[in-house]
């Protein structure tokens, strides 16, 4: 159950990702519950994972989470990069706009039709307890507008911090009410230097040999 109070406004310590953070993981986008565009419209790229490991951490907390995610060219980066979007809806506008000048400096330069590209996300890690989901999964919510679906694109993340725990709610509109204060957040906390420093980070465009499974 959602505790009741404000939320916090920001996440991680303003100096950078501290430890376990950050973590590494990679793996295939695939279908996944069809939950997040149909009945929340908030979608999410899924990744397949390999039992429990989260990036090689067999105790990450359920929950959460914000970073970057790197997708491998496709129509719907070029059509749609990093900081060009106007159609996004689901984050506060000054959070829109002070993400926006991150990506802009931050990814000039990259040629996205032959490297890819990188965006930012919130992600979600675990049971999902208000759908009774049975195995345990990883959906990324990547805070960009697409007109058209990524699947089967590769899809490198950089998870740098923890947002919340996993929640059950009273109702489909209280859990909406939180995931958009998770991004949000997400956007507040990726805009801060030391967390905007890893859209540069090699490993977000590196596709070579990677495998399908999360790893």
């Amino acid at each position: 159950m959602r505790p009741d109070g404000p939320r916090d406004l920001i996440a991680g310590p303003d100096s950078g990702p501290a430890p376990p953070f950050p973590l590494r993981l990679n793996g295939k986008v695939i279908k996944g519950f069809g939950r997040g565009s149909s009945e929340l419209g908030i979608p999410t790229a899924n990744i397949p994972l390999s039992g429990l490991s989260v990036g090689g951490h067999e105790d990450v907390e359920s929950g959460v989470y914000f970073g970057w995610a790197g997708l491998s060219p496709s129509k719907a980066i070029t059509q749609q990069p990093p900081g060009s979007d106007s159609k996004y809806k689901l984050m506060d506008a000054d959070v829109h706009k002070s993400l926006a000048g991150v990506l802009s400096e931050n990814n000039n330069g990259s040629n996205i039709e032959e490297q890819g590209a990188v965006y930012p996300m919130v992600m979600s890690i675990g049971w999902n307890p208000f759908y009774k989901n049975t195995v345990r999964s990883v959906e990324v919510h990547i805070m960009h507008q697409f007109d058209t679906d990524f699947y089967e694109s590769h899809m490198n993340v950089y998870i740098l911090g923890f947002i919340r725990p996993e929640l059950d709610y009273v109702s489909k509109e209280s859990l909406i009410d939180d995931i958009k204060t998770d991004i949000n957040v997400a956007g507040r906390s990726l805009a801060r230097p030391a967390y905007a420093k890893f859209i540069g980070d090699p490993y977000l465009l590196d596709f070579k040999a990677k495998d399908e499974i999360a790893s």
